[in-house]
């Protein structure tokens, strides 16, 4: 199975593969995707780690509070999204 976290306060320049690579010395990143603004293009600031479950926790763990790209990320477990 798959755990979702969310990532936020990201860098607008951030990639997929930024993201990937970073949380990747942490465990199995499944995928991730970084949220864009449907009219500029542009990054939003967040996105979202697709990760096995077992390496969740310690993704989360080791990620939440620490600088990347200059910025201080906010890292936790994806809520449902609302309808």
């Amino acid at each position: 199975m798959a755990t979702t976290l969310y990532v936020g306060n990201l860098p607008w320049s951030t990639t997929d593969a930024d993201l990937a690579e970073a949380f990747r010395l942490h465990g199995n990143v499944i995928s991730t995707r970084i949220i864009t603004d449907k009219e500029t293009g542009r990054s939003r600031g967040f996105g979202f780690v697709e990760v096995d479950d077992a390496d969740a926790e310690n993704m989360i763990n080791a990620m939440n509070g620490t600088s990347f790209g200059g910025r201080q990320i906010v890292v936790n477990e994806a809520k449902p999204r609302q309808t």
